[in-house]
């Protein structure tokens, strides 16, 4: 590569870490690719910094030691997130998106990756602490919103599958019942996928009383795995005693009047952590 200024450098450096959130590139390997020496890129890193505070984007984080290096932490912004949440429940208190049984339509939100992105760096920083191994999910409209948040925390995405693919080899299959419908399922996951010990994140797009979710834990618990955290799009208010206590919702869903066709949403905003 040509020998670049300070300048070209510096948002060349920036756009490969915004790129490739929370992935951790050694300062030699920057010295390689620009043919620069460590001090040059240790400065370099100083100057993106302070941009990175200024423009309130998010966090460039150093690791010391011999396998250490730099990574960039994308960030919510407060007021952009109120918006975002606020403007998903104005699109989707559509009475149009009323579906018989009391849900909604949204799989043109769940499939629009501007959208979709935004939702998956809400909870990439809600939970980002929490030191994840794996994001979880089930098949499958919950895809989208895991699949984003995995790739800003920088980990696999695990999907769980409802019924048995011969192609995944030996797995473990349990039983659970809806929480909603009291209906028993199956879910499945190959036994390769997790490694025993590991952190894992539950994403899913809606819950209306948990039962998809306990048996997402139930099925951690198989793989002796840790549920550190739980992040719904949508939940419902009733009912208010839910199969499982520990999660958090972006929107909730109040109530569906079929008859008049109106739909009653409230975001979340005021309980996401990372902007109290």
């Amino acid at each position: 590569m040509d020998q670049l200024k300070r300048n070209e450098r510096i948002g060349a450096i920036m756009y490969i870490l915004t790129s490739r959130p929370n992935e951790i590139f050694t300062y030699n390997y920057f010295s390689k690719m620009f043919n620069v020496k460590k001090p040059s890129i240790s400065g370099d890193i100083s100057i993106m910094k302070e941009i990175a505070k200024k423009l309130d984007i998010g966090k460039i984080e150093t690791i010391p030691g011999a396998n250490g290096g730099v990574k960039f932490l994308p960030k919510s912004r407060k007021g952009e997130t109120e918006i975002l949440l606020e403007d998903l429940c104005r699109r989707l208190s559509d009475g149009e998106r009323i579906i018989p049984g009391g849900f909604i339509y949204m799989m043109d939100i769940l499939y629009t990756p501007s959208i979709i992105r935004n939702i998956g760096k809400i909870f990439a920083n809600e939970f980002n602490h929490k030191n994840i191994d794996y994001v979880v999910t089930v098949e499958t409209k919950g895809i989208p919103i895991a699949l984003m948040t995995a790739d800003i925390l920088n980990v696999p995405l695990i999907v769980i599958r409802k019924n048995t693919k011969i192609t995944e080899g030996p797995t473990v299959n349990i039983n659970y019942v809806s929480g909603s419908t009291k209906v028993i399922q199956t879910m499945s996951l190959s036994k390769k996928v997790l490694k025993e010990g590991s952190k894992v994140l539950v994403i899913d797009d809606f819950m209306k009383a948990g039962g998809t979710i306990k048996g997402i834990n139930d099925m951690m618990n198989e793989f002796n795995a840790e549920v550190v955290g739980v992040g719904i799009f949508v939940s419902t208010k009733s009912p208010e005693k839910k199969l499982v206590d520990d999660y958090i919702s972006l929107i909730q869903l109040e109530a569906v009047d079929e008859q008049n066709g109106k739909i009653y949403l409230k975001s979340n905003f005021e309980y996401l952590e990372q902007f109290k």
